[in-house]
């Protein structure tokens, strides 16, 4: 297992392992810290090499599950595999009936402000379903010395049917706006899936056809022959274990529910603050260790597991908890049984 390291200044070095990590700390040569999730140590003195190695991330995107791995020639240092927001679009949808409904009924508005009536070039859902991929990568940059980004490309073949055509087009309007912010970041290069698939073949590599499931064979398998096609190193995927993140979904300007209750009264729903904690923050509690904070109800906040987002607790005292990190997605560690490197 390796360990991010930065410098003073949070600019990232070479990842270190565990141990020598663990060492760093108890001599005070390092501290430790959190970014989103991830254990990382920053050093608290002057390194004594700068040196990197070329690090590579590639990317096999998908509607539903996503895959990413950091790979040098020497180690694999991480599998993600993401789930995709697909709440958006559903979201929108009801959004755009509780505001049609509310013209129906007696009740103050402000005037039409007709100077806000400018549409994106992206619908709501496909925008963030790219934003959600940048964000990931972005998250990588600031871990670890990435020189390069390797993504299967994906089409979205136009047949000159209307319905078919407009279905299909935000694909790639916004496969085409990832690739440029990615470049901001760091130099990109593209392969088409029949590629990616030669790639696999020459290895000797088969993917698993369950496309759901937590295992490696399914999308980070794609992702980690992607990475190894720019910088090599192997001819057998040295590292299976995966970290499985689940985006958190966030009501951020929903204040109250959308039904009234009794009286006509609509109960409290939604907002990101949890008397003084950021909804989704991860903490340390007294009895329940590390977990993250959800909602809150008459001077209680409710903790949920880190690992499949359960609800653990609902009547937490603020004074038990210990801040530690921001958290936007929730981390699972998906651990796999070692598995020796096939000789070349």
């Amino acid at each position: 297992m390796f360990v991010p390291v930065v410098d003073q200044n949070q600019k990232p070095l070479m990842p270190t392992h565990k141990r020598r990590a663990v060492q760093w700390i108890k001599s005070g040569k390092a501290t430790p810290f959190w970014k989103k999730g991830v254990f990382c140590v920053r050093l608290n003195q002057e390194p004594s090499d700068r040196k990197t190695q070329d690090i590579s991330v590639g990317i096999d995107p998908g509607s539903k599950r996503e895959g990413y791995t950091i790979k040098s020639s020497s180690h694999t240092y991480l599998n993600v595999l993401t789930e995709t927001p697909d709440w958006v679009k559903k979201a929108v949808q009801t959004r755009r009936e509780m505001r049609r409904a509310r013209r129906f009924r007696k009740t103050r508005y402000r005037e039409a402000r007709f100077n806000n009536r400018t549409h994106s070039k992206l619908p709501p859902s496909t925008k963030a379903r790219w934003q959600f991929k940048l964000r990931i990568c972005s998250w990588l940059k600031r871990m670890l010395p990435i020189t390069s980004f390797v993504v299967e490309d994906i089409k979205a073949k136009t047949k000159g049917k209307r319905r078919w055509d407009k279905m299909f087009s935000p694909l790639e309007v916004g496969k085409h706006w990832f690739y440029q912010e990615l470049k901001n970041i760091a130099p990109i290069e593209t392969k088409q899936g029949y590629e990616t698939k030669e790639l696999r073949d020459s290895l000797g590599l088969k993917k698993s056809g369950s496309k759901l499931a937590d295992k490696f064979e399914c999308h980070n398998l794609d992702s980690w022959v992607l990475a190894n096609y720019k910088v090599g190193g192997h001819l057998y995927p040295d590292n299976k274990n995966l970290i499985k993140l689940v985006p958190f979904r966030f009501h951020r300007r929903q204040l109250h529910a959308l039904q009234p209750g009794k009286n006509g009264f609509r109960r409290e729903y939604g907002g990101t603050r949890s008397l003084g904690f950021k909804r989704g923050s991860l903490v340390r509690h007294k009895k329940h260790g590390l977990c993250f904070v959800g909602g809150s109800s008459k001077g209680r906040i409710s903790l949920h597991s880190v690992s499949c987002g359960k609800r653990i607790c609902q009547n937490a005292k603020v004074q038990d908890c210990k801040f530690r990190t921001y958290l936007s997605w929730r981390k699972e560690d998906v651990v796999v049984s070692s598995t020796a490197a096939k000789a070349a």
